[in-house]
């Protein structure tokens, strides 16, 4: 008995080893392979299957030839989603998605091509052959044009990383390609604009400083036509962009002044105040500065003035005025008589900045001319005694 009853133990264990896993009762494999919009494989991608009666998921993930593959998944209505990236996944930014998709027993293939896909999309859409190839156009120029951004972008990097260490002949290179791969856009101009004028004043040889300077004025022009056209012709218009425009006209004043080209600065100062008269105060010191080193104290004292008008606090104003004016002063015996204004801008400059960088100089122009110094900035009143 015991014998025969070994016999039956040993078939039943036999038989157990021989029987299949539970799971392959009602599951299947699956496998496929992820291409991207261009037909490149998306390596290192998330497909998830989900089951729709159960909720039960998988998730697989693509090797470095776009392709998936698992076994043991149990059968039933899925919905299958693609994700670029795990991290897409995580936050539901899928590329691509299947519904109801049907896993069966034994093996199973979903690819995902979203080139096809795309333009079953573009079909269902009612559009023709021709009408297809078209957007496929628009897209692949769309896809040129944002790798020739960010390609121009690095190289705006590049240039003022140069230009902030004095390498302004490496920018100037740089700027000088980005401009030959689009010449759109002005601010490629205005940096290329930049580096000359930075450039020039670098050199020692006077032909070769103004040559650049030379550069840096018809680059400046060009970055402003380019932004005057499209402020004139983009409806949805950018607060800062008569800042920016404001701002090459600025800089265009600087680089005709250096070159010696006093009355192309001083319209480009006025056009920039008229463009921009939020930062009017600047531009106009701007001019006053040039028109002082030009030797034109009067119309220099009229940009101050107009510098004073636009912001009554530019205390450097009122100080560069008072130095035009002791020009004009004049003597009786030993008696300096300063000209109307004199005293008044520079005790305004040190009412307004008492400890400013001309502070000492304004007090000792002041002495000079005998009179004191009258301010009441910065002082606290004396307390009325009851």
């Amino acid at each position: 008995m015991k014998k025969h009853l070994a016999g039956f133990i040993f078939v039943l264990l036999v038989l157990g080893l021989c029987a299949p896993p539970s799971f392959a009762q009602n599951a299947g494999s699956v496998k496929g392979v992820c291409k991207d919009t261009d037909g490149n494989p998306i390596a290192d991608g998330v497909v998830v299957f989900a089951n729709q009666d159960t909720g039960q998921r998988y998730t697989l993930k693509t090797n470095k030839k776009g392709e998936y593959f698992s076994l043991g998944i149990t059968s039933g209505s899925y919905n299958v989603t693609l994700y670029k990236s795990a991290d897409d996944a995580k936050a539901n930014k899928e590329l691509f998605h299947y519904n109801k998709y049907q896993v069966t027993l034994g093996d199973n293939s979903l690819d995902f091509d979203l080139k096809k896909e795309q333009e079953k999309a573009a079909q269902g859409q009612g559009l023709t052959p021709e009408q297809l190839k078209e957007q496929q156009e628009k897209n692949e120029k769309i896809k040129k044009e944002n790798l020739t951004i960010k390609s121009l972008n690095e190289k705006i990097v590049a240039a003022n990383t140069a230009m902030k260490a004095g390498d302004y002949d490496t920018a100037v290179t740089t700027m000088t390609e980005a401009t030959q791969m689009d010449a759109t856009h002005d601010v490629l101009w205005a940096l290329l604009a930049d580096a000359y004028r930075g450039s020039a004043m670098k050199q020692t040889d006077r032909a070769e400083r103004q040559r650049r300077l030379e550069e840096a004025i018809a680059d400046y022009n060009r970055a402003i036509d380019i932004k005057q056209k499209a402020m004139e012709t983009d409806t949805k218009k950018n607060p800062d962009d008569p800042k920016h425009l404001a701002g090459y006209y600025n800089n265009l004043g600087d680089a005709a002044a250096k070159a010696g080209k006093t009355e192309d600065a001083i319209k480009a100062y006025d056009q920039a105040a008229k463009v921009n008269p939020e930062g009017a105060a600047g531009y106009y010191f701007n001019e006053g500065a040039v028109l002082t080193n030009a030797g034109k104290v009067d119309e220099a004292n009229a940009a101050f003035d107009k510098c004073i008008a636009a912001d009554p606090t530019k205390a450097e104003a009122y100080y560069q005025k008072g130095v035009n004016l002791m020009g004009k002063a004049t003597l009786q015996g030993d008696k300096t008589i300063p000209a109307p204004g004199t005293v008044e801008a520079f005790q305004k400059y040190l009412e307004l900045a008492p400890n400013g960088p001309n502070a000492e100089n304004a007090k000792a122009m002041l002495a000079s001319l005998g009179a004191t110094v009258e301010t009441s900035y910065g002082t606290k009143k004396k307390p009325v005694k009851k």
